[in-house]
């Protein structure tokens, strides 16, 4: 899903003449809350996180118009573009618990 919503405002946010703060706005606005949802409720395993923290590097690298190439380190694209990494806002959203465990949640 969240590569629907990344699809979808690709048009914005690959825009060169576009400011970062706009990019930045629409990313936290719409395409990371499509990338985690419904992760409160998710098992979820170290595997996991991983893919979705490569998945967000890779959405940040092309916001940015920079490759794997370039040896540019992802915590200075973060500190860039100013989007914190996708583990601690999963981590916020799991009941104040701070975990990554996996407990099992009952979703309404």
């Amino acid at each position: 899903m969240g590569w629907k919503k990344w699809r979808s405002a690709s048009g914005v946010i690959c825009d060169k003449q576009m400011p970062v703060r706009l990019k930045r706005k629409i990313y936290r606005m719409v395409i990371r809350p499509a990338l985690t949802y419904g992760a409160e409720c998710w098992p979820i395993k170290k595997a996991q996180v991983q893919r979705m923290m490569v998945t967000e590097m890779r959405m940040i690298r092309w916001m940015r118009d920079c490759t794997r190439m370039d040896k540019i380190m992802n915590e200075a694209i973060r500190e860039k573009v100013g989007v914190a990494p996708v583990e601690h806002k999963m981590r916020e959203t799991r009941d104040g618990l701070g975990t990554l465990r996996g407990e099992v949640r009952m979703c309404q």
